[in-house]
């Protein structure tokens, strides 16, 4: 599944798939080629029977640092929009991490920000680095959430703290994350590898069908909303007049 100019690279090990964004020197950012073999790379992983939880992490020190605004090129963004660009490659990827039928575990290494919070937000379980930084900045930026955030953020955590963090954009830690209930625990870097296999190999003890079941009875019971949420997510417009200005050192 791995090739030298994959920005998407999976292993596998007995029951468990690790698929890891590698993009290490620019923090994981992402960009279309990356969703796109996030979601191929997701496609191989469903297929195999063998394979009933996959682990979803960045490799180096970040997770994943959000989109990489310099892969835009000069494409001028209109209303805060990223546009569809990387939107439909987002929607479609972010539809397997919850469609597949595997357990997916987010392994929260280090920096999560943003579009790559709104991958998180879309795995089953989440397991994080105290020392992570965490946060949702499309009002930093100017921008607008279109793959997910306003429906699944205030799911996670609750319409308080969620417009709290929407609001301010503020960075958090992966220790507020399991205090929170976004995260399923928090531990030191040095102990996140042991933590993630033991949550996996818990699942892993337990039957298959019932995973598979739980799985698709859990996602259709936040889709009796959440697929209207997104749905009007995706296509609500807005006057955001201050993008260019907000994001230009970092075209």
């Amino acid at each position: 599944m791995n090739n030298s100019d994959s920005c998407v690279h999976s292993t596998i090990d007995g029951a468990i798939a690790t698929v890891t964004l590698s993009r290490p020197d620019v923090l994981n950012a992402i960009t279309r080629e990356m969703l796109v073999q996030l979601s191929e790379t997701l496609d191989l992983i469903s297929a195999n029977e063998a394979v009933r939880v996959v682990v979803l992490t960045g490799e180096g020190r970040a997770f994943s640092a959000g989109v990489d605004l310099k892969a835009l090129g000069g494409r001028e963004l209109v209303n805060g929009s990223i546009g569809e660009l990387l939107d439909g490659p987002a929607r479609e990827a972010i539809k397997r991490l919850t469609t597949i039928p595997q357990v997916v575990i987010a392994r929260l290494n280090g920096a999560c920000f943003t579009g790559a919070l709104e991958l998180v937000l879309a795995c089953d379980l989440v397991v994080a680095a105290n020392e992570a930084k965490i946060g949702d900045t499309h009002a930093k930026w100017g921008l607008r959430p279109s793959w997910g955030m306003s429906q699944r953020l205030v799911r996670a955590l609750g319409v308080t703290r969620a417009r709290e963090l929407s609001y301010t954009a503020r960075t958090f830690s992966g220790a507020d994350a399991a205090e929170w209930g976004l995260a399923i625990r928090a531990v030191p870097l040095v102990e996140l590898d042991e933590a993630v296999a033991a949550l996996a190999n818990s699942v892993l003890a337990n039957s298959p069908g019932s995973l598979v079941a739980y799985k698709d009875l859990y996602r259709r019971a936040l889709d009796t909303v959440l697929v209207d949420g997104l749905a009007q997510e995706a296509a609500t417009r807005y006057s955001i007049t201050d993008t260019e200005v907000r994001i230009a050192g970092f075209r």
